[in-house]
């Protein structure tokens, strides 16, 4: 028995050391590096500041909505649903999304709908939406805003951001910012 408890006792020393100590305060080191100072991406409009990086709530027609949440985009409570695809309740919820997006952007065949505008992401709180999930809008925005759809489309690819890793992706807290400001 000496001969397991002692060396497992020696590592878990070690280990909440680093993992408790040493990681943390590395990571914070290399957050205090970047632009922000490890803040996040701080974005003031209308008097309020928002997090470009936390999601947020866009559901009014003459914006381009954004990601749905399982949050209810409470920061403080990031997770998913935890409901796989075949989960009765979780298609529900998804089917739901479906018809309200095809009842406020009429003309939309269901299967156009990007994924990214019915589904959660992982966190909760993803602020992007896919470029085709911001295209598909544009039609029900420029009618509602008597914008020409071809200023929202560039509007779109002007706030169109490609990551090292992953496919282009659209801030929609950003997007509908710079949309307040065409008018």
């Amino acid at each position: 028995m000496k001969t397991h408890f002692f060396p497992a006792i020696k590592l878990t020393l070690v280990l909440l050391i680093v993992l408790s100590g040493i990681y943390p305060l590395f990571i914070w080191g290399v957050a205090k590096l970047t632009p922000q100072k490890g803040k996040g991406e701080l974005i003031e409009a209308n008097g309020k500041k928002y997090y470009s990086n936390i999601g947020q709530a866009f559901t009014q027609d003459q914006y381009f909505y954004s990601r749905p949440s399982a949050v209810n985009y409470n920061a403080a409570g990031s997770a998913g649903s935890n409901k796989g695809p075949s989960n009765p309740d979780y298609l529900a919820t998804v089917q739901t999304r479906i018809d309200s997006f095809l009842v406020h952007n009429p003309g939309i065949d269901k299967k156009d709908i990007p994924v990214d505008l019915v589904t959660a992401s992982g966190s909760g709180l993803d602020p992007h939406i896919s470029v085709a999930a911001a295209e598909i809008q544009v039609k029900r925005i420029s009618a509602i805003r008597n914008i020409p759809e071809a200023n929202l489309y560039e509007l779109v690819r002007t706030y169109t951001s490609q990551p090292p890793l992953g496919p282009k992706t659209v801030n929609v807290l950003q997007l509908n910012i710079a949309l307040d400001q065409l008018n």
